[in-house]
């Protein structure tokens, strides 16, 4: 077990074969579409990369059509696989010529966490629409840096909020804002898995920025943001370590945080590296409930509220999420939950402050706006 998409791709590759495929056209109807299409090179073609390429291949809206990758093996695999031409894959030296191909619109960025930074401030300025991997940055600075570089060169920046557009998710949202749950008091998040090899470089600060919190944290910080409605004023966190050999100072293991918001909302967050069976999103209200667990992993989702079990479709979330993004950048179109860099960068305030709340033992305020 090498990473959390390893693990998650093994505890749901038999519910995928058997009941996402063969649902998925409940989400998105075979049907003719003539519609703008969105042509998109990947850039770093690990497992996530090669599972949204995989995903891709079921999109209308959106195309895969170039790599970028430093590894010429690789490239040569995916032209072969994808059909992508010699035109249309660089590596990272030579990738910012990417600007003089009109056949690409857009990167979708998918390298470690360090490296998100110079690779979306490139894309951009090589003119390209840019789709980034979670977490988009390092810290906040880094955030708005690129933020800044994107406006700066007139392309959007989208970062890979799956969950966004997930069904059940937003079928509970939905019930949230129609007041079907009450005013909201509680929320839980806890996610996690034990992880493998040690040479990742999830596990190496320089790479990853942090551990745990950084990999698998932001899901329950940005769920607890898109569950309750509210940005947290307040947070507080602690951290565990039992293992200081395999978690190096600077890479967490396990954090528990709590944040405050401004209705009155408390959420309770764990965040860990070396417990499994750890994926489920709870929220409570004055008059009802929701539940999901699994709450984020790639395989069926799955829910309950105090009305009884949710049945919304089952769909491949790299699927519907590149569609999804291909009319936010085509065509404007504006989704429920934001998926842009401004999102992005009020979870890494959060995550700024998480840090800062660890070495503290303090409350830290949170101004997110």
């Amino acid at each position: 077990m090498n990473s959390r998409r390893d693990f998650l791709q093994k505890i749901t590759a038999s519910a995928i074969a058997l009941t996402i495929l063969p649902r998925y056209s409940m989400a998105i109807p075979e049907q003719p579409y003539d519609g703008p299409v969105l042509r998109v090179a990947i850039m770093g073609l690990g497992s996530y990369g090669s599972r949204v390429a995989e995903a891709m291949q079921s999109c209308k809206k959106a195309k895969l059509v170039g790599v970028i990758s430093g590894t010429p093996s690789k490239i040569k695999d995916w032209q072969s696989k994808y059909s992508i031409p010699e035109k249309n894959c660089y590596n990272y030296n030579n990738f910012d010529k990417i600007k003089d191909n009109p056949d690409i619109d857009a990167v979708y960025v998918i390298t470690p966490n360090a490296l998100h930074h110079p690779h979306v401030i490139r894309a951009a300025q090589a003119g390209k629409h840019v789709i980034c991997e979670k977490p988009m940055a390092l810290n906040a600075k880094e955030g708005q840096e690129m933020i800044n570089a994107c406006k700066k060169a007139n392309v959007k920046l989208l970062v890979g909020y799956r969950m966004h557009f997930e069904p059940h998710t937003l079928e509970i949202i939905r019930m949230r804002k129609a007041g079907e749950f009450g005013k909201i008091l509680f929320f839980q998040g806890l996610c996690g898995f034990r992880i493998g090899d040690p040479n990742q470089w999830r596990l190496n600060k320089q790479l990853a920025g942090g551990g745990s919190i950084m990999d698998i944290g932001i899901y329950a910080l940005n769920g607890a943001r898109y569950m309750i409605g509210e940005d947290p004023v307040w947070v507080t966190a602690q951290e565990t370590k039992t293992n200081p050999q395999l978690f190096k100072p600077g890479v967490d293991e396990t954090i528990q945080f709590q944040m405050g918001f401004p209705g009155g909302a408390v959420a309770s967050c764990l965040s860990t590296y070396n417990m499994n069976n750890l994926d489920r999103f709870f929220l409570n209200g004055e008059k009802g409930f929701a539940e999901l667990q699994p709450s984020t992993g790639y395989g069926p989702i799955k829910g309950r509220t105090n009305k009884g079990e949710l049945d919304q479709p089952v769909v491949v979330h790299q699927t519907l999420q590149m569609e999804e993004m291909s009319g936010i950048i085509l065509e404007g179109k504006q989704p429920e939950v934001p998926v842009d860099g401004e999102e992005a960068l009020k979870d890494l305030k959060v995550i700024d402050a998480i840090y800062e709340a660890v070495k503290s033992g303090n409350k830290v305020p949170l101004r997110l706006i």
